[in-house]
């Protein structure tokens, strides 16, 4: 049932850290001009693998030890549950484990057919064997237990095997959705004595009905996957052992990578979700043009789309979600009508005018802290985006500048900048970044895969702001956000508090357009390829691959004990060092170490982060459980155990600051007009109230304003003095 879930890991990996660079390749000569009638698939593997070959900053030999690895790895990503393929399937395919890198070589795809056109059979035969299964009462009082950690599981070695496989599975879902039920029904019965309780029976037969729409509908999702969905996954598989952020793009995912690094995108604004065969809206983006002409509602669907110059509009249901966002979605300015079916049933004909649409979500945003009467700014910043045609259009630093003016209007005293979760973007916003509280200098150290090393700097002398700053990181800050926080944290200009060490990403990306080497080719889209050119350092030298930065000032969170971070990937590339480059330590600070050292000791003697850290160890011996009970009573016990032992940490949810936040004044303004962005400030600045790791930031920015203010002073009534003796 994970099988869509574990597909678009690696996509998410790819956004995950990303760093780009301008894509320039100098091996841009070479020209594919395949026949019209020639397999786009061969082409693919063709063109990627000479990509590859010339491109990356570490390429690999082809040979038998890379195909294995491959195999592995595409194997497990087609059934990582193990609920598909059997023994006898497995050792079939095993007959190509070091024949992958002969068929990179010649263009051949019969591994990739093979297992697809299994895939398909396998999957046939489940959908008749689940439904099967939950039209049959489970019997919640037989001794029984599933084991999840399919590493150690072996494939099914049969259909019947198989199938007591799926059993378990569907049971444990089940019980677990029945449990809820009987929850459900004890907290309705506590409210009123009127109510006529469900039976045991009657609550297993809506607990399988429950899981049984789930099933339907997570196939009716795959169903939708085509055979060139299946191939991107096999390119990828190939690709990503050369590293884990070197993938590979099918003509959608660039866009929607394009969205992602840029937040926007052109079209109506809304989020469209599929269900049954069904286009269904689920959110209107705020201030997109379906959320202006508040015809359109969450819960509609969408039969049928016509476009301004077409006559008839085109059906839509039972169309991939992808084809149909395809045709909704379109330039700005161009006008869309959607067929809808409304929620109260009715049938209307919308028309909107596609705009640009802004993701909030994406951006920088900011707030004012007060804290015993001093005013402090904090500065959110998911992800160092930009627009991937013109990085003159709205982007992280240009935004991080304007956050950073209008928190100075405010009589800003410190500021904190969160990039925690952060997991990066554009190189060139993080140099612009940094430049903004540092009178000039290199930022970051870039060395090509020939070993030519280049020293980005900020040449800038303005400083934007020349006060006390704190960077707040965790263990999924990544790529960009090391940059910065290393930068920052090599001049002494900023103090660093998060988790132990960041996500460890240090190479950099370009996204390369395939189609760029095509000559008059009817194939269509060959996609792009993201692909590792090159590795930074900081400068200071180290690299930050695989050990990421070190926190100045290290607190547990829940990620503590998990394994996570670039040294958890499959075929990272590996940490060294350079010579470092010519840098001035900021000398803003009368007393930065001593700063740390206080921050230290308050981390050693709070109490909510010792609870935090114990709930980081539940949590790590949580996820290493195996094995689960699948009789009732026995999962009753587990249940409720784990329920009185999470009881103890629910403090930390109840934790309150005393510090207050406030939107600037730009902000309250636009909330008349955009009450959803005034309720997810409200939500934000209620989260943040919460944050301890927020609280001792503000403290650390108190005492390096605090120690500055007073060495100076100290300085000043000495001289005096020696002025007066003399």
């Amino acid at each position: 049932m994970n099988l869509f879930k574990y597909m678009k890991r690696n996509y998410k990996v790819l956004l995950l850290g990303l760093l780009l660079a301008t894509a320039s390749c100098s091996f841009t000569t070479k020209k594919f001009n395949p026949d019209p009638d020639s397999d786009k698939d061969k082409v693919l593997i063709e063109l990627i693998s000479f990509v590859l070959e010339r491109g990356h900053y570490s390429p690999k030999a082809l040979d038998d030890s890379f195909s294995e690895k491959v195999y592995d790895s595409y194997v497990k990503s087609l059934d990582p549950l193990k609920r598909y393929f059997l023994a006898s399937d497995i050792e079939e395919f095993s007959t190509y484990k070091t024949k992958i890198d002969d068929e990179i070589r010649e263009g051949n795809v019969d591994f990739f057919n093979l297992t697809f056109d299994r895939l398909q059979q396998r999957t046939a035969e489940i959908k008749g064997i689940y439904k099967d299964i939950l039209s049959q009462p489970y019997d919640f009082s037989k001794e029984d237990e599933i084991v999840t950690d399919y590493e150690k599981v072996p494939y099914a070695k049969n259909k019947k095997e198989l199938k007591e496989r799926w059993r378990k599975q569907l049971k444990f879902s089940t019980i677990s959705t029945y449990y809820e039920k009987q929850e459900d029904q004890k907290l309705l019965s506590e409210k009123t004595d009127t109510l006529t309780l469900k039976s045991d029976a009657q609550l297993e037969v809506e607990a399988r009905k429950t899981i049984l729409n789930s099933i339907v509908e997570y196939f009716n999702y795959t169903d939708d996957l085509e055979r060139k969905d299946w191939f991107s996954l096999y390119l990828n598989s190939i690709v990503m052992e050369f590293d884990p952020h070197t993938s590979y793009f099918a003509p959608q995912d660039k866009d929607r990578f394009d969205i992602e690094m840029s937040g926007s995108l052109e079209g109506i604004g809304a989020r469209l979700q599929k269900k049954d065969d069904n286009v269904t809206v689920i959110e209107i983006i705020s201030g997109g043009p379906a959320w202006k002409n508040e015809e359109l509602e969450v819960g509609d669907q969408i039969r049928a789309v016509k476009q301004e110059k077409e006559d008839k509009p085109v059906n839509i249901i039972g169309m991939r979600l992808d084809d149909a966002v395809d045709l909704i979605k379109g330039p700005k300015g161009t006008v869309v009508t959607l067929t809808v079916k409304k929620v109260d049933g009715t049938i209307e004909d919308i028309e909107l005018t596609r705009d640009v649409v802004v993701l909030q979500d994406t951006y920088a945003k900011s707030s004012m802290i007060n804290k015993n009467g001093s005013v402090y700014g904090i500065i959110d910043l998911p992800r160092f985006y930009f627009d991937m045609q013109d990085y003159d259009k709205r982007n992280a630093a240009s935004d991080v500048k304007k956050e950073i003016g209008r928190l100075k209007e405010q009589g800003m005293d410190g500021l904190v900048i969160d990039l925690r979760g952060n997991g990066g973007g554009s190189l060139a916003t993080v140099v612009d970044i940094a430049g903004m509280f540092i009178k000039d200098g290199p930022v970051v150290q870039v060395r090509s895969g020939e070993g030519e090393v280049e020293v980005l700097k900020d040449r800038n002398d303005e400083i934007l702001w020349d006060g006390p700053l704190v960077i707040l990181v965790n263990e999924l800050s990544a790529s960009a956000s090391e940059i910065l926080a290393a930068a920052m944290q090599d001049y002494k200009r900023a103090i660093i508090i998060g988790s132990e060490q960041t996500y460890g990403k240090g190479t950099v990306q370009n996204v390369v357009d395939l189609n760029r080497w095509m000559r008059n080719s009817d194939l269509g889209d060959m996609g792009a390829l993201k692909l590792t050119t090159q590795k930074f350092y900081r400068i200071n030298g180290g690299s930050t691959q695989l050990r990421g930065v070190h926190s100045d000032v290290v607190v547990p969170d829940r990620y503590s004990y998990i394994d996570i971070g670039e040294r958890e990937m499959e075929s990272p590339l590996p940490w060294d060092k350079i010579e470092p480059a010519n840098y001035t330590v900021w000398k803003g600070y009368i007393d930065y170490d001593n700063t740390i050292e206080q921050s230290k000791e308050r981390m050693a003697k709070n109490k909510l982060l010792a609870l935090i850290d114990e709930n980081a160890k539940w949590i790590k011996k949580q996820q290493d459980i195996e094995t689960y009970p699948l009789q009732y009573k026995e999962y009753v016990v587990q249940v409720e155990r784990n329920k009185k032992e999470a009881s103890k940490f629910d403090t930390i949810s109840e934790y309150q600051t005393d510090l207050t936040y406030t939107s600037l004044p730009y902000e309250k303004e636009m909330f008349a007009q955009d009450s959803t962005l005034s309720e997810k400030r409200e939500r934000w600045h209620e989260s943040l109230s919460k944050d301890v790791y927020m609280e001792e930031a503000i403290h650390v920015l108190q005492d390096l304003g605090n120690d500055s203010i007073a060495k100076t002073k100290v300085v000043k009534v000495e001289k005096t003095k020696m002025m007066d003796e003399k």
